[in-house]
């Protein structure tokens, strides 16, 4: 087992480029398979997520060829099979996308229930509630969801809670229905845009992604296209939360500043220096942050992927300050790992106090999810001393040369895998 171990106390400082958007990329990898061309997708960040999925297609026989680490050529005209190995299921949860491309383009698909991080309820029964508007007949059977259609008819639907996934996945499917759909309450996330904007790339007609009334009216085919995915938006949060947390000075480059209003507006608030360039922001901090109070919504409010980073910030920061937490209920098991480094904080249902403390104490902590997992580096990162992060796999599912990214910027972390690596570090360091 992997674990990261770091050496806190230097202030991060230089410049990190961000790469591809993961969240955009697992709608959109699903969605290339609905042509029988070939798509070309650049940007893709190099990450456990995304490798699987491209595995979990290939299984079902598209052709998927791997041009760089960042570039790949996928081609469904031979797919032979329209169920999914519930083995690219438990470790992805986004592998639920293939429901509406397959069920788009074939109108079927049996995809076993999904897995992914343990952050809480993620019930999938507006994606269900949608396929059923568009005329599909929809089962759970043996732990997967069958979907069917002789023909797939536009709809009007209303989706009671917002929600990226059902989103993505009805837009999908709706992409080659027949006649016009109205989703309404839509999600309005950088990452549904994408989406939209790559299916219309390959001759979809979806209008208005981005507002909460996506409008889209169905096409027969689809064809090949070439694309680039958009910038991840939390791994740039998260450099930036390095940087306040640590008192650093870090330019985050290849982002679009839009999509991290919500996060660059706590960082303002809580003491730090904000810069926007077009495509990068640079954040500066030299003194001790301050507190504030946050709640997570959804886009454009502040994203619940970045609460367990200004969770850490908030930690160090002075005086008390209020987190809550309104998409998921699992999203606190971060705070249990900050106490063992010294934090004071007391959680009460989707809430959580935080009063700041002066410093952070290295410990061996384990990261329960891939944002608490990132979180607990940045802890690690601006505690005093030696902190050892476990179970780092989940930290790999969404970020990309992590540690290497951060030793760039001055960081002193490795990724090392016995006691004994461990012990050399130590050493190595002092």
């Amino acid at each position: 087992m992997e674990q990261y171990i770091i050496k806190g106390g230097n202030p991060l400082a230089g410049e990190v480029e961000i790469g591809g958007a993961k969240n955009a990329a697992l709608g959109i990898l699903a969605a290339a398979i609905m042509t029988d061309e070939t798509v070309r997708i650049e940007n893709l960040p190099d990450v456990q997520d995304i490798n699987v999925l491209l595995e979990a297609i290939s299984e079902i026989g598209a052709s998927v060829t791997r041009v760089s680490r960042t570039s790949a050529l996928i081609n469904g005209s031979g797919i032979g099979s329209v169920s999914v190995d519930y083995e690219y299921i438990k470790k992805i949860r986004a592998s639920y996308y293939l429901l509406g491309a397959l069920l788009g383009k074939y109108k079927k698909a049996e995809v076993p229930l999904p897995g992914g991080c343990n952050i809480g309820s993620r019930p999938i029964d507006l994606h269900l509630k949608g396929f059923k508007a568009l005329g599909a007949k929809v089962r759970i059977s043996h732990g997967a969801i069958i979907a069917e259609a002789d023909h797939l008819r536009g709809s009007h639907i209303y989706l009671d809670t917002v929600s990226v996934g059902a989103t993505i996945n009805i837009m999908m499917a709706a992409a080659m229905a027949e006649g016009r759909t109205i989703i309404e309450n839509a999600a309005k996330e950088p990452h549904v845009v994408d989406a939209a904007n790559f299916l219309n790339s390959m001759g979809a007609n979806i209008k208005g992604a981005g507002t909460d009334v996506i409008r889209i009216r169905g096409v027969e085919k689809l064809h090949a296209t070439e694309y680039s995915i958009i910038p991840d938006q939390i791994e740039a949060g998260t450099f930036m939360f390095a940087a306040a947390a640590t008192r650093g000075d870090v330019i985050v480059k290849n982002v679009i500043p839009k999509h991290l209003e919500a996060t660059t507006a706590k960082l303002v608030e809580i003491g730090c220096q904000v810069e926007e360039f077009d495509d990068a922001v640079r954040v500066v901090a030299t003194k001790r942050l301050n507190n504030t109070n946050v709640k997570t919504l959804p886009y454009p409010g502040y994203p619940t992927d970045m609460q367990p980073q200004i969770g850490v910030a908030l930690a160090i920061a002075k005086g008390t300050s209020i987190v809550t937490e309104s998409i998921f209920e699992n999203r606190f098991k971060y705070v249990d790992e900050l106490i063992r480094m010294g934090a004071d904080i007391k959680v009460e249902g989707n809430t959580a106090v935080i009063y700041g403390t002066e410093k952070l104490m290295g410990a061996r902590v384990s990261a329960p999810d891939l944002r608490a997992g990132a979180a607990l580096v940045i802890a690690g990162l601006a505690a005093e001393g030696i902190t050892i992060v476990d179970d780092i796999v989940y930290i790999q599912r969404g970020y990309e040369n992590f540690e290497q990214k951060l030793r760039g910027l001055g960081a002193e972390i490795e990724r090392v895998s016995s006691e004994k690596e461990i012990q050399k570090f130590k050493l190595r360091v002092g």
